[in-house]
């Protein structure tokens, strides 16, 4: 693991304008996502073909919250694929994993079973297109994964995953989890690997304003032995010291 590198002005104190900014961003966004449960309660018993563009608004929602009341704003480099790929993306901070409705097109994307298991937002995670990950999982366990991953492929979604495992701190580098090579070999996919600048701005309790900055990757073809395809996703996506 590299030592941490510190952004310039990474422990200065909050200004108050940031701590305002952020307490209005909490109370607008969790308000929101309060309601939109309410609403995918509602939508998952009378029309469950409605939760695909709730989902979507709700990560476009955060997108434009954090946007106008933080001053976040997201640049994309490169220009993602859509289809029978597989997405590994750097993870710095929650924004991500909500934003990544907004970035990809329909994508199915490899998540915690924890989070499958929250009321309302579990089931509705599994009717969009989420596929849960035993972190112990047996070999009837990663079946079951394995054929709910094709399944969203034969729909011609891509597939996204973490393959860190968990938040990673920037500045930092973490190995891969031994489950990305695993899934790698088995779906037989290229793979498009993400580098995400999010953490310096967004993974703090008040939020500041900048860039965050999401660069895609050249793609990495399907094939490739666990060593090289681990390097070079790591080598891809590994922090890179972003402009505030």
């Amino acid at each position: 693991m590299q030592a941490q590198q510190t952004m310039p002005g990474a422990d200065r104190p909050a200004t108050l304008s940031e701590i305002v900014r952020s307490l209005a961003f909490y109370a607008a966004f969790y308000t929101f996502t309060v309601g939109l449960l309410i609403g995918l309660a509602v939508v998952m018993a009378l029309a469950p073909r409605g939760i695909e563009p709730m989902v979507h608004a709700w990560a476009r929602t955060h997108r434009w919250l954090a946007r106008h009341l933080v001053g976040i704003r997201v640049e994309v480099v490169g220009t993602p694929i859509a289809g029978k790929v597989l997405y590994a993306l750097r993870h710095e901070s929650f924004f991500e994993a909500i934003d990544l409705p907004v970035l990809l097109h329909r994508p199915c994307v490899f998540a915690k079973m924890e989070l499958m298991r929250i009321p309302v937002w579990g089931r509705a995670g599994w009717a969009y297109g989420l596929i849960g990950v035993e972190r112990e999982a047996g070999a009837k366990t990663l079946r079951a994964m394995l054929g709910h991953a094709r399944k969203r492929l034969a729909e011609n979604r891509p597939l996204a995953i973490f393959p860190e495992g968990t938040r990673v701190p920037v500045g930092q580098r973490y190995p891969l989890q031994s489950g990305f090579a695993g899934l790698y070999k088995l779906l037989a996919l290229p793979v498009v690997p993400v580098a995400v600048h999010s953490g310096h701005l967004y993974h703090r309790r008040w939020k500041r304003a900048g860039t965050l900055r999401y660069v895609i990757g050249e793609t990495i073809p399907a094939g490739l032995p666990r060593d090289e395809i681990e390097a070079r996703v790591l080598a891809a996506i590994a922090p890179a010291a972003p402009a505030a």
